[in-house]
């Protein structure tokens, strides 16, 4: 009976799907745990092409763990957000998203806030460049836009998508496509790729159930993404339903993206128990949030063997 683990990757744009999932294996394998070599099955959600044009052909970029320059190389173009068109509620969700992330930029005036809602807001410096911090902060704050309001996309002229209900669409169907025999089934997600999985966990109903979640620098402690989950409550907020085994969130405090509030145990919890396990995986250098960085962790590898059953190490 062989395992599986499902991918699904974070922000920005990414080379094509299947050198991505070579790519996350490569790394894990990199004098650690070889999927292939524990007969570990894989599947990677790919979703970048919803909001981009073409695939990252900078294949040398993502091979550099030790810069972690598939972010940095991806951050040479900016993110205007501009939100005089969009309606009073989509508006305040980018500036508020915004302030907590950090984010300074000539289209997003602070005042704007109310007294209470900047009371509110606790912004944590994070020593990385400002302008390294609001290009990549950006493309969160507009792929969360584009999610949660299920606005419409065309990354190119021939395509056209609902943002939600093509990823959720694409989560779903990864899983259906794994073997029912094919147990455990662990997810490990990154960056806005674990928003995408704990939505379809807890709130889509064509979901299949899963043995194990990893999240990896998520901004699931961020209030302004809990807000846009209709089932979520911090006491009831873990997905039971489809979720029967260990949640493992893992955090970088120094990640950008995961930073603002990188545990998340006491925000989802089951019946009001804390049962989420938060496992702090420090990286190193200015990038803290490069998942080739966090793929070469040994506790965290150490914690999808075990989720997996693979006898590693």
């Amino acid at each position: 009976m062989s395992s599986t683990v499902t991918f699904i990757h974070g922000l920005s744009n990414k080379p094509e799907a299947s050198y991505l999932r070579e790519l996350w294996k490569r790394k894990l394998a990199h004098e650690g745990f070889s999927l292939d070599d524990n007969g570990v099955l894989s599947s990677m959600v790919y979703w970048a092409d919803v909001l981009y044009p073409s695939p990252d052909t900078d294949l040398a970029a993502y091979e550099s763990a030790a810069a972690g320059d598939e972010a940095l190389n991806d951050a040479r173009a900016a993110v205007t957000l501009s939100t005089e068109k969009l309606p009073p509620d989509e508006q305040k969700f980018i500036q508020q998203l915004s302030a907590e992330l950090g984010i300074t930029a000539e289209d997003f005036d602070p005042a704007a806030l109310s007294p209470e809602e900047r009371k509110q807001i606790a912004l944590e410096r994070i020593p990385l460049p400002a302008w390294l911090v609001n290009r990549l902060m950006a493309k969160l704050v507009r792929d969360a836009h584009l999610y949660f309001f299920n606005k419409e996309f065309s990354p190119r002229s021939n395509a056209s998508f609902r943002v939600r209900d093509e990823l959720r669409k694409r989560f779903v169907d990864a899983l259906k496509a794994v073997k029912s025999g094919d147990h455990p089934l662990v997810v490990v997600s990154h960056s806005m790729g674990t928003v995408i999985a704990y939505d379809c966990l807890m709130h889509e109903p064509e979901c299949p159930t899963i043995d194990g979640l990893v999240t990896i620098g998520s901004p699931l402690g961020l209030d302004e993404v809990q807000d846009f989950f209709p089932k979520w409550t911090r006491e009831n907020g873990f997905p039971t339903e489809r979720l029967k085994g260990p949640w493992v969130n893992v955090f970088d405090r120094l990640d950008a993206v995961a930073g603002a509030d990188p545990s998340i145990a006491n925000d989802y919890r089951q019946n009001g128990r804390a049962v989420i396990e938060d496992l702090e995986e420090p990286n190193w250098g200015e990038w803290r949030h490069s998942i080739s960085k966090y793929l070469q962790g040994k506790k965290l590898r150490t914690r999808l063997a075990q989720m997996l059953g693979a006898g590693w190490p």
